[in-house]
């Protein structure tokens, strides 16, 4: 590789140093490395904190500073590019962005030796449709939450899966999951942990009121749509639908959420073969 672009978490002091020091350390090996701009303030669909029609053309990898989140952020801005993404992780667990920055200098030469290799993750894509027949849509790399907002209380969710009635839920909320994203929220909820290789589609309830809750396994052709009880419907109440913890759409009165596999991916740089059995091991202690 010749040409970097470095997307940067600004809230982090830290990732502003790694920011100089990686342009810097490929500029004295006649590497081109351009910055991103101090923090894209607008954050509305599709633009969130990086524009990526300002990256130029030569570029041939991203390199995400900060953490998890800020590896989150990038793959939905930079969907559309195909770009390798590489996250540095400047934060604490980093179970996405698998370099950490006391192994940026080895990580940048192997780079430029073109000693990588490349895993395509999947994606969900969701679009919110309200009675009256708008649509919003957007996407994600971990998970699409179904949840109450404004007053603490229950709702009432309606899953069907490929337009027929699957179950009914009364809880705070439902996790629609990608496999890279099963270490994350669906795991505190209680889901399982899938290897990121597969190509699966998981539901889980965040504390439902029952007393039996299983995250359901779908595979990854189907489309899942999800129902909000009308009675749940308040003026300040109601649900939203979450992308990554992100991007936030409320569902109008009357109605869902439809979400299935996408067709895009992100293209995540890997440095080492480490099996997915070890990195959770060492992961999640």
């Amino acid at each position: 590789m010749n040409s970097f672009y470095v997307i940067t978490n600004h809230s982090k002091e830290s990732a502003c140093k790694e920011a100089l020091y990686i342009k810097n350390y490929l500029a004295e090996r006649g590497k081109i490395c351009y910055l991103q701009e101090d923090g894209v303030k607008v954050r509305s669909n599709p633009l969130r904190y990086t524009d990526a029609s300002k990256i130029p053309e030569d570029v041939e990898c991203a390199i995400a500073l900060g953490g998890d989140g800020t590896l989150l952020h990038a793959s939905r801005d930079l969907v559309d590019t195909s770009l390798p993404l590489l996250g540095v992780n400047l934060g604490t667990l980093g179970y996405l962005a698998e370099i950490e920055h006391t192994s940026i200098a080895q990580t940048l030469d192997r780079l430029i030796a073109d000693d990588y290799f490349i895993e395509n993750r999947m994606m969900l894509q969701g679009t919110v449709e309200s009675d009256s027949g708008e649509q919003r849509k957007d996407i994600a790399l971990n998970d699409i939450v179904i949840s109450r907002r404004g007053r603490l209380r229950v709702v009432d969710f309606n899953v069907y899966v490929n337009d027929v009635f699957l179950c009914s839920y009364r809880a705070d909320g439902i996790i629609v999951s990608t496999p890279t994203g099963s270490t994350g929220y669906s795991l505190s909820a209680g889901g399982p942990i899938v290897s990121p290789d597969a190509s699966l589609i998981l539901l889980t309830a965040i504390a439902p009121h029952t007393l039996i809750s299983r995250t359901i396994v779908l595979p990854d052709h189907v489309v899942v749509s999800v129902e909000v009880g009308q009675e749940r419907f308040e003026e300040k109440g109601g649900a939203e639908a979450s992308f990554d913890g992100d991007t936030f759409l409320v569902p109008g009165k009357g109605g869902r959420i439809v979400i299935s596999k996408s067709e895009k991916v992100t293209h995540l740089i890997k440095m080492n073969h480490t099996s997915f059995v070890k990195n959770l091991r060492e992961k999640l202690k």
